[in-house]
């Protein structure tokens, strides 16, 4: 591939990895409330999800949303409601009892298998993810090319720099923790991404499939 596409491609992929969205928002949520490490580990369920999309997209499979009004229907309201859910769950999730002390230390445990199976499940649940890739990463592909090869070097680079962001956001995430020491701050905190899942899951509903 050539140079110049990879100049092109890698800025405009990370401004695209970068932009707030439902995953990056559990990202911060989770590392305030479980740590860097497992919300970082929970980021594995995101990248498998983001995988199978390029590789719907490589073969020409999400033409199918394009073209069917159901089946993004369908899927739209699983992920609108999985949404609401996760905001649900935020909105009456615990707090800590005391002052000042690990925001992650008093959480309930959790598993790394859990918060990956809820990234991937958002992930998975927004229709509009898959047609983003129909739409991205087919313009840095030569259509002179073999396509595939093209696909799986743009797919790899779009998934190592997911892995960026979701350090980045993890890492907001921990820095938040110093500020949510109090019990009125976490719940004050764990409200307003209840409030901002719900606004994406509104978001989703709203959505139309493209033209």
């Amino acid at each position: 591939m050539p140079s110049a596409t990879l100049l092109l491609f890698i800025p405009a992929c990370f401004a695209l990895n970068m932009a707030p969205g439902p995953n990056n928002l559990l990202s911060v949520s989770n590392a305030t409330r479980y740590g860097f490490r497992a919300a970082c580990a929970g980021g594995l369920g995101r990248l498998l999800a983001f995988a199978g999309m390029i590789a719907l997209a490589s073969v020409g499979l999400a033409v199918v949303l394009h073209t069917s009004e159901w089946l993004f229907g369908l899927i739209k309201l699983a992920g609108a409601a999985y949404l609401l859910y996760l905001a649900v769950q935020l909105w009456r999730a615990p707090v800590a009892d005391g002052t000042a002390g690990d925001v992650a230390a008093t959480a309930p445990a959790v598993s790394v298998w859990a918060l990956a199976r809820q990234e991937f499940w958002v992930a998975a649940g927004n229709p509009k993810a898959i047609l983003i890739f129909t739409a991205f990463l087919p313009q840095f592909v030569n259509p002179a090319l073999p396509a595939t090869p093209q696909f799986v070097v743009l797919g790899t680079l779009f998934l190592l720099l997911e892995v960026v962001a979701i350090a980045l956001y993890a890492l907001m995430g921990l820095h938040m923790r110093r500020w949510l020491a109090q019990a009125r701050g976490q719940r004050l905190f764990n409200r307003g991404c209840a409030v901002l899942l719900t606004g994406a899951a509104a978001g989703l509903l709203a959505s139309r499939r493209a033209a």
